[in-house]
């Protein structure tokens, strides 16, 4: 049992990531990872959308889609095409950036 003058073991986010979800480069840890950053792609359309005072209908006008779709990205329920994210960024008259990081530096070209 822990006594009071103890101090209290911490965990960084990437311990418990680790030991919950699975190490980086695992199938599960790279689905989770995946699935994070589209969660955050839909909160980024949610907040500009709001921002602009837009409701999703009227973002879905903009971009040439139903409500239903942009409610879809919105929520992460649907695999949107590149071309539809970016349409709907563009609408929004947001700017985005995307950061690519080649985890294998040995890349040969055939």
């Amino acid at each position: 049992m822990k006594t009071k003058d103890e101090p209290m073991k911490t965990y960084t986010l990437e311990d418990i990531t680790d030991k919950h979800i699975g190490k980086r480069g695992t199938p599960k840890r790279e689905a989770f990872e995946s699935e994070l950053r589209l969660d955050l792609i839909g909160e980024a359309i949610r907040q500009a959308r709001k921002d602009r005072h837009l409701t999703q209908e009227e973002l879905g006008e903009l971009v040439g889609v139903k409500k239903a779709q942009i409610s879809k990205l919105e929520n992460s329920l649907t695999d949107a095409r590149f071309e539809t994210i970016l349409k709907v960024f563009k609408a929004l008259n947001a700017k985005i950036n995307f950061n690519v990081e080649l985890l294998n530096e040995n890349i040969k070209l055939a």
